[in-house]
């Protein structure tokens, strides 16, 4: 797993396969896409506490967006989410806190975004 900075931290709960979910485990890392307002976002995300989610867990998840900026001022806690793979949705989330999205936003304008 990369040191990647810590944007937000969300509670995400994945389908369970036999209810459109993934059929296949996952590990940080991960780059479903974070959907909200309309729009589908890259977002990587890690999982501190297991080395591995299944298709039905819910999990403590830290995420870190390509496009930091884009994110100012949309995002708050208790906003939901869709975590999707293309137009097909594998989970869904709550963000419980904001945490260096500021800063990242700030690195992405002076050109250093991921």
């Amino acid at each position: 797993m990369r040191n990647l900075p810590r944007d937000l931290e969300a509670e995400i709960t994945f389908l369970a396969t036999e209810h459109g979910g993934r059929n296949s485990n996952l590990r940080s890392d991960y780059r479903g896409q974070f959907f909200y307002d309309g729009h589908d976002w890259d977002a990587i995300q890690s999982y501190p506490d297991i080395d591995e989610v299944h298709a039905g867990d819910t999990v403590k998840a830290y995420l870190a967006f390509a496009s930091p900026d884009e994110h100012i001022g949309r995002l708050q806690p208790g906003k939901m989410f869709l975590v999707r793979e293309g137009n097909r949705v594998v989970g869904y989330g709550k963000i419980t806190r904001l945490l260096e999205l500021e800063a990242s936003a700030a690195r992405c304008l002076r050109g250093r975004c991921r």
